[in-house]
């Protein structure tokens, strides 16, 4: 990617993007912005061609060959402005910037799964082509967007991964992707920031549930410390947890924990 070109067009006058670093290879982005996040400013965004550690959550990888993706960090400063307690919402804000920036610029049907997980369709199935990780450093946030653009069938990590590529989208492009997917989290991140943070007021409340093929849907939630819901999935509140009816009839909220899809109820 040129480094050069994409700094021109997204490192702006009275833009949120204050820096943009590519670097040819690294172990994980995230890692490396988290240990520099005290001394840059916030807007910083670091690009790796090819990641050898990538992150997920709950500790998982995240591999793809070089230069066969989007393995992007950024580091966010939402200020006192915003309550701590909603800066959560930033994964879920990441998640529907990357799925309405590549909506745009690629010409694909995207879908969000709960919390941080963007969804592709590949032969009729839904499978995950990018992943969102956001980790508290001090005073700020780094956001990690890990999103398959080439990967072929043969170069998936695992048959439930996806691609742009196997999704048939109209643009593989690297780089016009990643200015969309920054110019879309942008757009999303001033909104929010200008409510103080509220993701009604902003419109990420509705606009994450629109686009979320978890809602509805029977799931399985795997919850810290072995525990197991089973339920239908029926709302994101306030906090940005996942609202899931048993078949008692009762609601949990679910902040933390891996969700299964198991079937469409709507």
């Amino acid at each position: 990617m040129n480094a050069a070109a994409l700094q021109r067009a997204l490192v702006t006058d009275g833009g949120l993007w204050t820096s943009l670093e590519v670097v040819g290879s690294t172990g994980s982005t995230n890692s490396d912005l988290a240990a520099r996040a005290g001394t840059l400013p916030e807007g910083a965004v670091l690009v790796a061609e090819e990641q050898t550690a990538g992150r997920g959550r709950l500790d998982r990888s995240w591999v793809a060959p070089a230069r066969s993706g989007l393995f992007l960090s950024v580091l966010l400063k939402p200020g006192p402005d915003v309550p701590q307690e909603r800066w959560a919402w930033l994964t879920l804000l990441a998640g529907v910037a990357t799925a309405t920036g590549l909506s745009r610029a690629a010409g694909v049907d995207t879908a969000l799964k709960w919390p941080n997980d963007l969804l592709v369709t590949v032969d009729g199935e839904e499978r995950k082509t990018a992943g969102i990780l956001a980790e508290r450093v001090g005073d700020g946030v780094v956001v990690g967007i890990g999103l398959n653009v080439t990967l072929t069938e043969g170069e998936l990590p695992v048959p439930e991964a996806g691609s742009l590529l196997l999704a048939k989208a109209a643009v593989t492009d690297r780089e016009p992707l990643l200015k969309a997917v920054l110019r879309s989290l942008e757009q999303w991140y001033g909104n929010w920031r200008a409510a103080d943070g509220d993701p009604a007021a902003s419109g990420l409340q509705e606009t994450y549930a629109a686009g979320c093929a978890t809602l509805g849907r029977h799931v399985r939630a795997e919850l810290p410390g072995g525990r197991t819901l089973t339920g239908t999935a029926e709302a994101v509140d306030a906090d940005g947890r996942l609202v899931v009816r048993t078949a008692e009839g009762e609601h949990e909220a679910v902040g933390a924990g891996d969700v299964v899809h198991l079937r469409s109820v709507r």
